[in-house]
């Protein structure tokens, strides 16, 4: 194939054949993640991210419309560092192509320089030897042989070639990379996708997998909204992608005028576009089963969604009433993992409690959610892990009304902390933010887990297996048992002597015996320090300490 522009719904295909070629090698782009703990592993990320960058897109001929949908939808569902940044690339993207119907080499040469330049300016510092240094690298080594392709393979394969040469080069330009002899694992995802992009155009479909069960997060619908008294009166909204087939099972006298007369007898608002064997269509409709039957004779569906609008609808009557309550001076926004951990924030006051573990960070849309929900003239976010921080501090630009204010808490304890010196009766809100903020900077944070690989930095090495504990986020202690490894990092801190207030989250896989050893150590080592232990339920860290 030689191809000279790339439309809408071209970009759409290829996206999702990068899309499927990063789910190939999630789990290889996880694993070159440095540090131990598996903590918001980044080929998860950013395979979450284009998923939803995807879902949101509408798909149609227009390359910059299709773009437009593509990088609202990312930027709404980035997660971790990795997803934020690749948003941010692709917003750079659309910026340049937004009035493109189609675009070949030149235009995308441009496109690819300003995704590089939006990247960049969308993070506080930027370090070089990480996927954006790739970014840059690769089309400012690549764009002026781009300007002479006249087809799109061409131009694309010689930025693949230089950004794989830039890739190569993250493993010396970073010390914990050297260290590991790896490269920087988000700037291999994004060659991965870029590759399965070239890929569709060469013929080759990659279908992004379905993942597990347990690996699809859940769709927020409250079941308050729709029950055995409700009525039904708004119907489904039903959206698909049919791809029309020749063999004998199915009718070759396809017709856009005619299907459409006959999805009129079924539903109303109805928007349907043909583009070669595939057609995407759009209608409201009571009798979803009809329509189904009645795609089904000419192909089968490629993408389906199907939305009760019912539900919608009261849940959105419902939202209106509740936007009517009183405002609050200030209210509390919180991300947490674990059931404990959430019960215990809203018992401390927090207003709005999102569940986010280490292992799947927070997204913008998330915080965003929040943000909607609580009725405040003031609100404090509180990310609780620094994965989330990237994502909140997006989610603030989004919302765009200045009335958010960020406390980046960098772990559980750090946020307990500050919630802990809130003073809810005082008035004064700017007081209030300034004692959470005085709470969470007094933390020494220590995290106890079980090595998930092998590790080496600064001198300190462990084996997958062994027992280690982070403080704030750096290893400090490998034993080959949990309790020695704590008890030896505790007396690592300088000023322990000093410190009397200990905090301890108990994770799921610990138990009480367990708990009861701990606390006799610490009072045979430490008798002045005063342990309080919480049940937090957490997921990875068998124990979260905070020290003040």
């Amino acid at each position: 194939m030689m191809t000279k522009q790339i439309n809408g719904l071209q970009f759409e295909n290829m996206i999702r054949n990068g899309l499927g070629a990063l789910m190939q090698m999630e789990e290889r782009v996880n694993n070159l993640n440095v540090f131990p703990v598996a903590d918001g592993d980044t080929g998860t990320n950013m395979c979450l991210t284009l998923e939803n960058g995807i879902k949101h897109a509408a798909s149609g001929a227009d390359l910059g419309a299709y773009l437009e949908g593509f990088s609202t939808g990312l930027l709404l569902g980035a997660r971790g560092n990795s997803g934020v940044i690749l948003s941010q690339f692709f917003r750079g993207v659309w910026q340049e192509l937004a009035d493109c119907s189609a675009a070949g080499p030149t235009q995308w040469r441009k496109a690819l320089v300003r995704g590089y330049k939006i990247a960049y300016a969308s993070v506080a510092k930027p370090v070089e030897g990480t996927m954006l240094t790739v970014f840059r690298e690769g089309i400012e080594q690549s764009k002026d042989r781009m300007e002479r392709c006249a087809t799109m393979e061409d131009g694309l394969g010689v930025y693949i070639a230089e950004l794989k040469h830039s890739l190569a080069l993250t493993t010396q330009r970073l010390p914990a990379l050297k260290e590991a002899g790896v490269v920087d694992s988000g700037a291999m995802g994004f060659v991965i996708v870029i590759e399965g992009m070239l890929k569709w155009l060469g013929g080759e479909v990659i279908a992004p997998r379905r993942r597990d069960v347990d690996q699809i997060q859940p769709i927020a619908v409250s079941t308050e909204f729709f029950n055995e008294d409700s009525t039904f009166e708004e119907g489904y909204c039903m959206e698909f992608l049919l791809q029309l087939l020749k063999n004998g099972d199915y009718s070759p006298c396809f017709r856009v005028s005619r299907f459409v007369e006959d999805l009129k007898r079924f539903g109303e608002s109805i928007a349907v576009v043909q583009d070669k064997s595939r057609v995407k269509v759009h209608i409201h409709t009571r009798r979803p089963a009809k329509i189904i039957q009645l795609a089904q004779e000419f192909g089968e569906f490629v993408t389906f969604k199907l939305e009760n609008m019912q539900l919608q609808h009261n849940e959105h009557i419902s939202r209106q009433a509740a936007a009517e309550q009183t405002q609050k001076p200030l209210a509390i926004v919180c991300a947490t993992g674990g059931a404990g951990n959430q019960t215990l924030f809203r018992e401390l006051g927090c207003d709005y409690v999102i569940d986010g573990g280490n292992t799947m960070n927070t997204s913008s849309n998330e915080f965003l959610d929040a943000f909607s929900q609580v009725h405040a003239d003031t609100v404090v976010v509180l990310p609780n892990h620094k994965n989330n921080i990237p994502a909140a501090e997006q989610a603030i630009k989004l919302w765009g009304r200045g009335n958010v204010h960020l406390l980046p808490s960098k772990s559980l304890a750090e946020g307990y902390f500050a919630v802990a010196m809130d003073v809810p009766d005082s008035e004064d809100v700017d007081y209030r933010i300034a004692q959470m903020g005085n709470g969470l900077r007094q933390v020494v944070t220590l995290a106890q887990t079980t090595a998930s690989r092998d590790y080496t930095f600064h001198q300190i090495s462990c084996k997958t297996g062994d027992e280690l504990v982070l403080k704030d986020d750096q290893l400090v202690c490998v034993c080959d048992d949990w309790c020695t490894a704590i008890i030896q990092a505790l007396q690592q801190l300088a000023d322990i002597d000093e410190r009397e207030c200990c905090v301890i989250f108990r994770g799921k896989d610990a138990d009480q015996a367990q708990q009861e050893r701990l606390e006799q150590q610490l009072a045979e080592q430490f008798p002045y320090l005063e342990p309080t232990f919480l049940d937090g339920g957490q997921e990875i860290y068998r124990w979260i300490i905070g020290i003040t």
